[in-house]
C-alpha cells in the first residue's frame, strides 16, 4: 500500500518552492534579478552533473530551463534605452543562449563552462551592487 504522504524529496521541492515564492512575492526588482542568476548556475550544475552521469532527460531539462531563464528573465530585465551596458548585456545574453542551445544538443560541458565563466563577472557584480540599490534613498 502507497503512503498518502509525500515522499521525502517531493516534500523537499515542496518546500523549496513555497520558500521561492515567499522570496520572489515580497522581493525587489534588483533581488528578482539575483533569483534569476541564482536559477541559472544551479540549471547549469545540473546539466553538468547530468551531463557526466548520461542523463540525457535531465540534461535536456536543465538546459532548457537555462536559456529560457537568459532569454524570458534576464533578457527581459534590461532597459534598453540606459545605453551601451544594457547594449553589451543583451549581446552576452544572446551568445550565452546559443552556446547553451548548442551545449544541449552535443552534450557539451566545455561550452556549459564557458558560459558559467562569462556570467559568473555579471552575477558577482550584480550582487554587489544590491545593497546599494536596496537602500532607501535619504531624502
Amino acid at each position: 500500500m502507497a503512503s498518502p504522504f509525500a515522499s521525502r524529496a517531493q516534500r523537499a521541492t515542496m518546500y523549496s518552492r513555497v520558500g521561492l515564492e515567499t522570496d520572489v512575492s515580497g522581493a525587489s526588482p534588483h533581488r528578482l534579478v539575483q533569483l534569476l542568476f541564482d536559477g541559472l548556475f544551479e540549471a547549469m550544475n545540473q546539466a553538468l552533473a547530468a551531463i557526466r552521469n548520461k542523463d540525457v532527460a535531465l540534461k535536456n531539462r536543465a538546459l532548457c530551463r537555462a536559456v529560457r531563464i537568459v532569454d524570458e528573465g534576464l533578457k527581459s530585465a534590461l532597459n534598453m534605452e540606459a545605453g551601451t551596458l544594457a547594449n553589451d548585456l543583451d549581446a552576452l545574453y544572446a551568445y550565452v543562449s546559443i552556446r547553451l542551445t548548442q551545449a544541449n544538443a552535443r552534450s557539451d560541458e566545455k561550452a556549459i563552462e564557458e558560459c558559467q565563466s562569462l556570467m559568473a563577472p555579471v552575477r558577482e557584480a550584480w550582487n554587489k551592487i544590491g545593497p546599494a540599490v536596496d537602500q532607501p534613498h535619504a531624502a
